[in-house]
């Protein structure tokens, strides 16, 4: 009797002993699943930018994003998305689970995203959609290649409005003074032998240089931004002009007259961008001053001004491809 009491009181142990067991790893599944939860809400809704798009791409360009969360996080679970279109639905891009993505420009006006994922692949924060540009204006075809080289006739040459400039614009003289552009000089330096990548820096740093950090065309309303000041000037259309230069090639000056505006601003902007005829200009030089011959000799100075929403990852992508 007393043996079988005590198998009875020794099972009823291990019985207590099982449900404690149970409810210790019940209770370390709902504290770790807890934990998730707080993780996965501490980020829900923040902000995650994407760096890296260049304003726009030629077909078969390197597509090299970055994903930047507005605070750090614990996870490194990302998950990036497409979609063609505003009306298509979005699909995973398998085998890019970093913050980095790496594509090739195929389609214009493809879309995507970036976000991080729990454990069950469920996005709790997200970036805006990016859009993929594709614009093939300097062409693989010989004629645009020779345009864009400066070999070109005078009949091909056609007027061109203020609107074909009107944007945000950004001078990228910071960027060469910070160091972001080196990588741009080695390239020229590599691909050919007329200079190294050092005397590139110096021939670009005095055609780049300005003081007009930004520049706002918008209708025939022209603003520009020197150290945090501003002042605006509307314009006139006043032709173009095509220059002959030392080394065999040319280019057209497209020339805009002020007709009422700030007594900072210019009588006279001339904008080359390598376009001769009606087209968006993608980044452009521009020359000003009070007499027009006198800012048509101008060669050596050339402030050059790309769009404004470029990060130095973007403009040094699109400054590659050109």
């Amino acid at each position: 009797m007393k043996k079988k009491l005590s198998q009875y009181i020794g099972l009823v142990a291990v019985s207590i002993l099982l449900v404690a067991c149970g409810d210790t790893v019940a209770s370390d599944q709902e504290s770790q699943s807890s934990m998730s939860d707080l993780a996965t809400e501490s980020y829900e809704n923040q902000i995650i930018e994407i760096n890296g798009l260049a304003d726009h791409y030629h077909t078969g360009d390197s597509v090299e994003l970055s994903a930047l969360p507005e605070k750090e996080t614990e996870t490194t679970q990302w998950q990036w998305y497409t979609r063609e279109n505003e009306e298509s639905e979005w699909k995973v891009v398998s085998g890019q689970r970093t913050k980095d993505f790496i594509g090739e420009a195929t389609a214009d006006g493809l879309e995507i995203k970036a976000a991080l994922v729990d454990d069950n692949d469920e996005p709790y924060a997200e970036s805006e959609p990016a859009k993929i540009v594709i614009d093939d204006h300097h062409g693989h075809d010989e004629a645009s290649k020779q345009i864009y080289a400066g070999y070109f006739e005078d009949d091909q040459v056609e007027n061109r409005e203020l609107s074909d400039f009107e944007g945000e614009w950004q001078s990228v003289f910071p960027y060469l003074q910070s160091g972001d552009l080196d990588e741009v000089f080695e390239h020229k330096a590599e691909e050919s032998d007329a200079m190294t990548a050092e005397e590139y820096k110096d021939y670009y740093t005095i055609g780049y240089e300005t003081t007009v950090d930004q520049v706002v065309i918008e209708g025939n309303q022209v603003t520009f931004s020197d150290d945090e000041k501003e002042y605006s000037g509307t314009y006139e259309n006043d032709g173009y002009e095509i220059l002959n230069y030392e080394k065999g090639n040319r280019g057209v000056r497209f020339v805009f007259k002020l007709v009422d505006g700030s007594d900072e601003m210019p009588e006279y902007i001339q904008f080359s961008d390598h376009n001769i005829f009606p087209e968006e200009s993608h980044h452009y030089h521009l020359f000003w001053g009070d007499d027009r011959d006198t800012v048509l000799e101008e060669m050596d100075n050339w402030p050059t001004y790309y769009p404004a929403e470029l990060d130095a990852t973007g403009l040094v992508q699109d400054m590659l491809a050109h």
